[in-house]
């Protein structure tokens, strides 16, 4: 793949692991022991994604995710969890994890969700000759798919990986009635999953793009169904 990984895992069996199978995938990878090691390793030289494990002594994955979040919003991280519980998974979710695999895990299935959450974040083969939605605008909202910034009103939004993919999948498709399996298949490439992925994601998308997220206009709830995005500009996606 030809990344810079960075895996934080306090468990050196666990990081020798998904070390070894990185480097057979092409990976450049470096090691962190906890969570304070993990941050000086990005703040002394930004990786192209993070493997972070939950459960560290100290700061643990959580605390890490979040100010990862705060400072490099657009940097993917894949969470490696022991906890079971669904509320565990979407807690890390909630702040920010792109993706997780859950421990026990085959490092095979490690590597194919890090290679997902990267081909998302691959700039465009050809920059200079943009598809025709390669720009997507509704009203205020404007999102530029080739250099992947999206913007309110001019500000430019914090969105994670899997939030722009989202919201840029649900722009090209307005009106259209998706339910969280299909999400999870088109945007996160998975045949089958937690679907509280989703769930999650549109969440955090709809407190950063909506001016009520209580009451979102845009992303729509269909209930019993799934979601869809209505464009306040009528011309929007046409």
């Amino acid at each position: 793949m030809g990344h810079r990984v960075l895996v934080v895992d306090d468990d050196p069996t666990v990081s020798d692991v998904v070390r070894r199978y990185l480097e057979q995938a092409g990976c450049e990878v470096r090691l962190a022991a906890d969570g304070a090691d993990g941050l000086a390793a990005v703040a002394a030289q930004r990786p192209d994604l993070v493997v972070l494990d939950l459960m560290m002594p100290g700061i643990d994955g959580l605390e890490v995710c979040r100010r990862l979040r705060r400072q490099l919003p657009d940097l993917p991280v894949v969470m490696l969890t022991a906890l079971g519980e669904e509320a565990d998974r979407v807690l890390g979710l909630e702040v920010g994890a792109d993706d997780y695999v859950t421990k026990p895990f085959s490092p095979r299935e490690l590597v194919l969700r890090i290679r997902s959450v990267l081909r998302r974040t691959a700039p465009a083969a050809h920059p200079s000759a943009p598809s025709a939605q390669a720009r997507l605008t509704d009203a205020e909202l404007a999102v530029d798919t080739a250099r992947r910034i999206a913007e309110l009103g001019g500000a430019t939004l914090s969105l994670t990986v899997r939030e722009f993919d989202l919201l840029v999948f649900l722009m090209r498709h307005p009106g259209q009635v998706w339910s969280r399996g299909d999400l999870l298949d088109k945007v996160w490439g998975w045949q089958f999953g937690d679907q509280s992925t989703v769930t999650v994601h549109v969440r955090r998308l709809r407190e950063k793009i909506e001016k009520d997220p209580a009451a979102p206009q845009r992303i729509r709830t269909v209930w019993g169904v799934g979601y869809r995005y209505d464009p306040l500009d009528e011309t929007a996606g046409r």
